[in-house]
């Protein structure tokens, strides 16, 4: 099953690469409407992401920097527990900004594609806790699968306002 997880994430992976190959560094910000969810910058010159901890009704659309953000935020969690240290707390994780955003994303992915070569199909079977909690019953295997699509919508979602920024400055 590891092999078929191995090519579910380089699948996962090549989506992903595709879109966060081509952004630019305004991409990262454009709003596509009115309430979003964003990064901003703090006096000391760090990015930090809009959040609530109960989603907001109606859900405010996340620019590509949120999602990005995002992505660092849950792999950064996920590599912490498959290695069986604390991940950091999500108020601790920041934004590094445009072109460091999809440097620390690269990164990430390499770390995780580095985890999922020295896993066996035994070693699936072990119990995760992350991201359901330590009493979920939960496999290795499922959280393996849950990070690939998790890439998968985040991707989608990317190429998505990646897209229809496109289109809008063009008058496509």
């Amino acid at each position: 099953m590891i092999t078929e997880l191995r090519r579910q994430f380089d699948l996962a992976w090549a989506l992903t690469d595709l879109h966060l190959s081509a952004l630019t560094d305004e991409d990262h910000l454009w709003e596509p409407g009115p309430r979003v969810w964003t990064v901003h910058r703090d006096v000391a010159g760090r990015w930090w992401p809009d959040w609530a901890d109960t989603e907001p009704d109606p859900i405010p659309v996340p620019t590509i920097g949120w999602l990005t953000w995002h992505m660092i935020f849950w792999w950064t969690s996920a590599v912490a527990h498959a290695q069986g240290r604390t991940p950091l707390p999500r108020s601790e994780i920041d934004w590094p900004g445009p072109g460091t955003a999809i440097q620390r994303i690269n990164a990430l992915s390499a770390q995780w594609r580095s985890l999922l070569e020295s896993l066996t199909d035994t070693d699936l079977l072990g119990p995760a806790t992350f991201p359901w909690g330590p009493d979920s019953g939960r496999s290795v295997a499922d959280m393996v699968l849950w990070l690939n699509v998790e890439l998968t919508k985040n991707a989608a979602e990317i190429g998505q306002l990646r897209l229809q920024r496109a289109a809008l400055r063009s008058g496509n």
